[in-house]
């Protein structure tokens, strides 16, 4: 399993750099593949006044593999053509030290993210931290689950793709 080390962080900070670069290149297969093949593979887009608050209320709420498999889906297929196309510019900062628990690595990193609607101007479209669990699948560091907590009270447009 993962050890904290230089070569492990590394790994990491080189999964965390392959989860934006899909999203930025709007490439959902490819951030699926962020992900463990584990059933209970998950991600969560959250508010932080929700996180706060207690309620588990979140934008996007996918608590196991099969539904992170069907937001590819939707996005790829069933939406395509119905929302207008935008790009994103993610910068991500990992901050304190990963800790191990039961074989599982827990990483926190601050996330910013800047958004271009088609044809429009740059916006800051969210800020807030990503917690993340990695585990090892397939041979590299894969998300089992990632929380995107952002302190963004009110998103500045309709939200197609992951933060």
């Amino acid at each position: 399993m993962l050890g904290i080390d230089e070569a492990s962080l590394a790994l990491v900070d080189d999964l965390q750099r392959r989860y934006i670069e899909a999203l930025d290149r709007r490439a959902m297969e490819a951030w699926l593949d962020c992900f463990s093949q584990d059933a209970d593979a998950s991600y969560f887009c959250i508010a932080a006044e929700n996180v706060e608050g207690g309620q588990e209320i979140a934008l996007m709420y996918d608590d196991c593999r099969a539904r992170l498999t069907d937001r590819v889906t939707f996005i790829t297929k069933v939406w395509t053509g119905t929302f207008q196309p935008y790009r994103m510019r993610h910068f991500v900062q990992r901050i304190g030290i990963p800790t191990l628990d039961h074989g599982k690595l827990c990483v926190v990193s601050n996330f910013h993210i800047a958004i271009t609607p088609e044809g429009g101007s740059s916006n800051l479209l969210a800020v807030g931290q990503y917690e993340d669990t990695v585990v090892l699948d397939r041979g590299e560091p894969r998300f089992l689950r990632k929380r995107a907590v952002y302190d963004t009270t009110v998103l500045p447009r309709y939200i197609v793709y992951p933060f």
